[in-house]
């Protein structure tokens, strides 16, 4: 079975593509607003995931133990609470946060119940 086209004249073939033309013009800017959607750079990334830190700073472990950080440097120096250096740098590991805290709560070695 064959199809015939309906027969255009050439005006009406311009007319017809000048439509079409001024159409995809009008979608193309459309596309350009939502593409920019006034973010003048390209798009970044996803962030990575980041594993979770097994050594924090001397204020990070401060604030997990909900004191001060003199007293954080204090119970360091007093041994209390272990801590490395790396170069210039003190470091707290994770674990010796948890370690102090299970020791205050009675449940570590030498842990004294209140």
């Amino acid at each position: 079975m064959t199809r015939h086209l309906p027969h255009t004249t050439a005006g009406e073939a311009l007319v017809n593509t000048d439509a079409r033309a001024a159409e995809l013009a009008a979608l193309l800017g459309r596309l350009v607003e939502l593409m920019s959607d006034g973010h003048s750079e390209s798009p970044q990334p996803p962030p990575r995931h980041m594993p979770e830190r097994v050594l924090l700073t001397v204020e990070e472990a401060a604030e997990q133990l909900g004191i001060g950080r003199t007293l954080t440097y204090k119970l360091i120096s007093n041994g209390e609470i272990e801590s490395i250096r790396i170069g210039r740098l003190r470091r707290v590991p994770t674990s010796a946060i948890q370690d102090y805290a299970r020791r205050l709560s009675g449940d570590g070695p030498s842990g004294h119940a209140a």
